[in-house]
């Protein structure tokens, strides 16, 4: 529901802006991210960093609740094949 009324939202400022001031206003956002991104280039990956070992520790704590922990093999196996399927559909695109 909140994502939906930021939705709305996103949908009436760009409706009331200009495709130029829009412009204006991604140049201006961009050019003070590099500037941040410049600045603080330690803190952005570290914090990037954390983000993926978050998310791999996540994703190893829900299968360890999982039947794959007794079947390393399988779970090797289902990594391989999702890695070549991503592989393939990126190729297709």
């Amino acid at each position: 529901m909140q994502k939906y009324k930021h939705n709305q939202i996103l949908d009436k400022v760009k409706h009331a802006l200009s495709k130029e001031e829009l412009t204006i206003i991604e140049h201006s956002l961009s050019q003070k991210r590099e500037r941040v991104f410049k600045r603080y280039p330690m803190l952005f990956t570290l914090m990037g960093t954390f983000g993926l070992v978050a998310t791999l520790y996540g994703f190893e704590k829900i299968l360890d609740q999982t039947f794959l922990v007794e079947k390393p093999f399988f779970l090797l196996t289902i990594g391989i094949v999702i890695l070549l399927f991503t592989g393939l559909l990126y190729k297709k695109l």
